[in-house]
């Protein structure tokens, strides 16, 4: 019997892969939850791997902000969520994003829900509301 390894490629979450897959999402008219389709790399930066895009993908289903599914190969996607717009309206100004990033740059790692609500006190500020 012969044993075959199994390579787990390492993937490290990245935010602003997240914010610019969300962007892309929401901006193509495909997932509009009528159908399903895989993400290619031609829908993402040149900067990053099938690994890489499918990793985040699987990620962004788990968290509630793409309706998905998910398993062994290539995950499918068909639309945003209502969660999905929410967090990519809090982060998709580029100011805001920016001034969000600049917040959270000491530190090692940083939750979603914690990007969401420096990314909501940043919109306060810009509003005068804080």
């Amino acid at each position: 019997m012969q044993v075959q390894e199994c390579q787990i490629p390492q993937v490290k979450r990245d935010m602003d892969y997240v914010r610019e897959l969300l962007l892309a999402i929401e901006a193509d008219p495909r997932f509009d939850g009528t159908s399903w389709f895989a993400l290619g790399l031609d829908e993402s930066s040149g900067e990053h791997s099938k690994d890489e895009l499918d990793y985040h993908v699987v990620m962004l289903v788990e968290a509630g902000f793409l309706k998905g599914q998910v398993g062994f190969g290539t995950p499918s996607i068909s639309k945003l969520t209502w969660a999905g717009h929410e967090f990519l309206d809090d982060i998709r100004d580029a100011s805001i994003w920016g001034k969000t990033k600049e917040r959270i740059s000491g530190l090692t790692s940083v939750s979603l829900a914690v990007i969401a609500e420096i990314a909501k006190a940043e919109i306060k500020k810009k509003l005068g509301l804080s």
